[in-house]
């Protein structure tokens, strides 16, 4: 029997661990894949507070990982299948290697890339198009890349790529970013990145890998060819949800969990942080905040 258990192993999932641990509950995390989440995916972090020198993404979640595991968090690599009896006082999480009962749940289970839906991209997955700079990137050393989005995720892959790629083409379907000035100041300076405004990938072309996109102008209808050896599609995420579904909380109409104040769901001892929950922000720091308060108030719940 545990007190919580933690779904997602990712900065939420680690933070919520700790606290969890430091609170004298007996803990369990569960990651289907490896611990580390969309942070690990980060090429470099330059905003989380006290880490200045600007670690990696892995560098950082080993961190979280290392000082989970100092406050003796237990950590198991295994996908949920099924959770029994959510909204009951004791819940059963049944994972293929066993079942686990506790009596509040933590959902930290994250979000994946958002996909495109163009003609080419599901063919052309793993071979050229990407939803990952750092874990791809390098397959496009010393060629032409094509960034598509306008988000802080979308220009740090183009200021990565940039650093040992030929050219780094960015797409942005308006003439407005959303990305920070600083990064689009950082972006503007280099001489090998070229950003287009007003733009759309309309099909990703090529035989057994990419060679071309189809491009769109959406204000003027023009259509064109950007040769390029690799496209990494950055346009956002959608929560990874398949969990809360079976649980029966509330989820907003994109599919993000609904929590109170306190991350509390619809459904009692069962709480949500991190990128799959509703949120105006979703970055490590604010994923990290939200494993604290979400175990802070599971403790509350159960004592």
């Amino acid at each position: 029997m545990y007190d919580i258990i933690i779904i997602g192993g990712g900065a939420a999932g680690m933070s919520a661990a700790i606290y969890a641990m430091r609170g004298g509950m007996k803990t369990l995390v569960l990651e289907k894949l490896s611990c580390g989440g969309q942070a690990s995916r980060t090429h470099e972090v330059d905003n989380y507070p006290g880490f200045y020198e600007n670690p990696t993404g892995p560098e950082l979640m080993d961190a979280f990982l290392a000082h989970a595991k100092k406050f003796g968090a237990e950590i198991k690599p295994e996908a949920v299948r099924e959770i029994i009896d959510p909204d009951g006082d004791i819940k059963t999480v049944k994972t293929r290697k066993g079942e686990y009962k506790t009596r509040a749940i933590i959902l930290a289970t994250g979000a994946n890339p958002k996909k495109l839906g163009v003609p080419g991209e599901a063919e052309l997955t793993g071979s050229g198009v990407s939803y990952c700079a750092t874990c791809d990137g390098a397959f496009f050393s010393g060629k032409d890349v094509v960034v598509i989005g306008g988000g802080n995720t979308a220009i740090e892959d183009a200021l990565y790529l940039s650093s040992f790629c030929a050219h780094v083409f960015v797409m942005n379907r308006s003439k407005r970013f959303r990305a920070s000035k600083t990064l689009m100041d950082k972006a503007r300076a280099k001489e090998n990145i070229v950003i287009y405004t007003d733009m759309i990938a309309e099909s990703f072309e090529g035989e057994f890998k990419l060679d071309r996109i189809m491009a769109k102008n959406v204000e003027t209808g023009e259509r064109g060819f950007i040769n390029a050896s690799g496209v990494i599609v950055a346009i956002g995420i959608e929560p990874d949800n398949k969990i809360a579904k079976m649980c029966g909380v509330e989820l907003c109409e994109r599919g993000f969990v609904k929590t109170d104040m306190y991350l509390a769901s619809s459904v009692k001892g069962i709480y949500a942080a991190g990128d799959c929950r509703v949120s105006p922000l979703r970055q490590v720091v604010t994923a990290a905040a939200d494993g604290a308060i979400a175990a802070t108030s599971a403790i509350n719940y159960l004592m």
